[in-house]
């Protein structure tokens, strides 16, 4: 199966890697990939893993983990990555209508882990 993250890898041989090591990814773009697999998967504790800690929203994982699940993920497009940032599209279907998240993630790397900060200015 391919990885939801779109990478032409199996998803095996993709986000699952990083989903089982913490997020432990060599790029900020490789953990954007893998916390997109994670809302397709709806699996809350890896994105507040791979949250930073001055940012994370603990107390919304339950409503993220149940937004997550109620929408059809389409696909990620990736449209311009930086060292510390990755403008994307999140395409989704919810209530039957097409919609898209379109943002400009800002990571940063502490203790050679990348963690996800918010949006991008």
């Amino acid at each position: 199966m391919d990885c939801y993250c779109g990478s032409q890898k199996s998803y095996k041989e993709c986000c699952e890697i990083f989903h089982k090591n913490g997020g432990k990814t060599e790029t900020a773009e490789q953990l954007m990939r893998s916390r997109y697999s994670a809302f397709v998967l709806a699996n809350g504790d890896y994105l507040m893993q791979t949250h930073h800690k001055s940012t994370r929203p603990t107390k919304d994982k339950k409503n993220i983990e149940k937004w997550a699940k109620s929408v059809q993920w389409i696909k990620l497009e990736v449209l311009e990555t930086t060292v510390n940032t990755v403008k994307f599209n999140a395409f989704f279907f919810e209530n039957g209508k097409p919609d898209v998240i379109h943002e400009n993630s800002k990571f940063v790397k502490e203790n050679n882990h990348w963690y996800y900060l918010g949006f991008a200015k």
